[in-house]
């Protein structure tokens, strides 16, 4: 990361957060300043003591010095812990407003913004970044000033005792503080780097607990391992590589350290030799140049926390400051339904990064309350089509129109109140029964709850689970069959009391048992809605009021199903290939 962007990043990051909690920070600081004054006095007075105890022998001395060493040790213990607490609840607090807008940017943002960004590095913005974030907050603010302060008091401290003893330690500390610098630059990049790799490992491994199922039965188990072995491995270097740093810097600093001691003490003897330095001074300086290091330590490394946290900061910005396209627009009046006819008027959409329209020119007049299937090969768009309609995707061109108001001219959430949809990969929760179908109205009274369950064709099976309503179902109902599950969605689309119903492939994945059931649901679901079907199976459209019949992109034809079986020969083919 530049400098100039590094600036940009800290600025944005005090004027959207920090600068609320300035109030702790004062507090802080304040609290920074006693800390430096307890630790300059504890280096102090030893200068009194070696004098007035060991020299002098000074019985009045020989408990007020230790009384005043434990209070300045008490003030410095009670200061320190203080302003942590304030500090480290500030950055946790920072770092979740970040993690919550994050939320809220993935709640809110289009589909296709999703879809481009693997959900496992949404979660490393989440946990990794803002936890960077929180230690430049927290950590790094909080060593900015204590150590800062502490050493300047130190440095009094020195030159009160010598002022040529103190030229020659600030001679020498600058190259511990310059090899301190350079170590945090590189362990800076590196905990950037190990970011990275985290994120990528997140989204594997969420990769690996959805296809689980599909790994084993593919054995492909030794394959992901090796992937997973990869990153882990390209972790563990990085980990490595920040140790092998630290490792390799600390012999160096140790000789440092020693030929600045070995310095100071021959320095310091022919001071004390020509009597311009007491043993007492003696003592008292090098306390306070002993204590000096790890403030000058510190802050050398603080470019570390302050990059990583930029970094961090920066990849969150760089997600939740990406355009929303497709957003509820509060001033735009709500959609007012009656008989929910539904029009396509010349609607062509192209997914991103292809080549190829999804659907080209789309005219669709669908008459309200009645049953209205697409059939067609496998891309040949018609999810497309139904995923248009309650703005997933907006099309590149056309307008799509409900009883004559443009979708795109409504209320957001006015349209989506309006439409409920039953997809064949069943989207279902780690919690009860009762509170998934809730889910679509958490107001709904016992008597509707139960009565969605009982016209989805769920309630018989509900009663023989172990708490019925209240059982839970595991991980996107990983207990429950497919046919189970399936029929619990009904009852949430029944439960939410849409005038308009989708169903996108609603049966195709269950066997014929479980199809006649949820089939029977779907007709109390439907039962004077306006419904459109996209069929896998041919045989389950033969009442649709008609037919739209979809190939790349395009309607070919349109009619009710024995229309079509006389009219159109590629709606006849697609037929008798699943009789066969």
């Amino acid at each position: 990361m530049k400098f100039e962007e590094l600036k940009i990043i800290l600025k944005r990051l005090y004027k959207d957060h920090v600068n609320r909690y300035l109030n702790r920070i004062f507090i802080s600081l304040f609290l920074s300043l006693i800390v430096s004054v307890s630790t300059s006095a504890i280096a102090w007075l030893l200068d009194p003591a070696v004098k007035k105890i060991f020299i002098e022998n000074n019985q009045t001395y020989a408990w007020a010095i230790p009384l005043a060493i434990i209070i300045a040790f008490s003030s410095k213990g009670v200061c320190l812990y203080t302003a942590r607490i304030l500090l480290i609840k500030t950055g946790q607090e920072i770092s979740g407003e970040l993690q919550t807008k994050v939320a809220k940017y993935i709640l809110n943002t289009d589909i296709a913004t999703i879809e481009k960004k693997h959900s496992g590095k949404f979660i490393s913005n989440i946990n990794f970044d803002a936890g960077q974030v929180n230690s430049l907050c927290s950590t790094g603010i909080l060593n900015a000033m204590k150590d800062s302060m502490t050493l300047v008091a130190l440095v009094g401290v020195m030159l009160y005792q010598n002022w040529k003893l103190t030229l020659f330690a600030l001679i020498m500390m600058p190259l511990a503080a310059g090899l301190a610098k350079s170590l945090g630059k590189r362990i800076g990049k590196a905990v950037s780097e190990a970011g990275e790799l985290s994120g990528k490992l997140t989204a594997h491994l969420s990769e690996i607990l959805k296809a689980s199922k599909m790994i084993r039965i593919y054995q492909k188990e030794d394959d992901e391992y090796r992937k997973s072995k990869d990153i882990i491995f390209q972790m563990v270097n990085k980990a490595t590589k920040i140790s092998s740093i630290i490792v390799r810097a600390t012999p160096v600093m140790e000789i440092l350290t020693g030929i600045m001691i070995a310095g100071f003490i021959f320095f310091s003897g022919s001071l004390i030799s020509s009597g311009e330095l007491q043993v007492n001074q003696f003592f008292s300086f090098l306390a306070a140049m002993m204590l000096a290091y790890q403030p000058i330590r510190s802050l050398a490394t603080i470019n570390m926390i302050v990059f990583s946290g930029a970094a961090g900061a920066k990849r969150i910005y760089d997600v939740i400051d990406q355009p929303i396209k497709i957003s509820n627009n509060q001033n735009l009046p709500e959609l007012k339904t009656s008989s929910c006819d539904i029009k396509f008027s010349n609607v062509s959409f192209e997914y991103e990064n292809s080549n190829d329209k999804a659907i080209k020119d789309i005219n669709l007049d669908i008459k309200g309350g009645t049953i209205t299937a697409f059939v067609g090969h496998s891309g040949a768009g018609k999810s497309t089509i139904i995923n248009l309609l309650p703005r997933f995707y907006d099309p590149q061109s056309g307008e799509i129109f409900i009883d004559q108001q443009n979708t795109m001219s409504v209320n957001l959430n006015s349209l989506r109140k309006s439409i409920s949809l039953v997809s064949q990969d069943v989207i279902l929760f780690d919690s009860s029964v009762k509170e998934n179908i809730l889910y679509a109205n958490k107001d709904a009274s016992e008597e509707e709850f139960i009565n969605s369950c009982k016209f989805a064709a769920a309630e018989e099976f509900i009663q023989d689970l172990p708490q019925k309503h209240n059982t839970l179902i595991g991980e996107n109902g990983m207990r429950l069959s497919g046919g189970q599950k399936q029929r619990l969605s009904i009852a949430r689309a029944i439960l939410k009391k849409s005038p308009i119903i989708l169903l996108d492939e609603a049966t195709s994945s269950l066997d014929t048992e479980s199809e006649e059931v949820v089939q029977s649901a779907i007709k109390n679901l439907t039962k004077n809605k306006t419904t459109i079907v996209i069929a896998h199976r041919l045989s389950t459209i033969h009442n649709a009021d008609k037919i739209f019949v979809i190939k790349k992109g395009k309607v070919i034809d349109s009619g009710t199903h024995s229309e079509l079986i006389k009219n159109c020969d590629y709606y006849k083919l697609l037929y008798e290939k699943q009789l066969k």
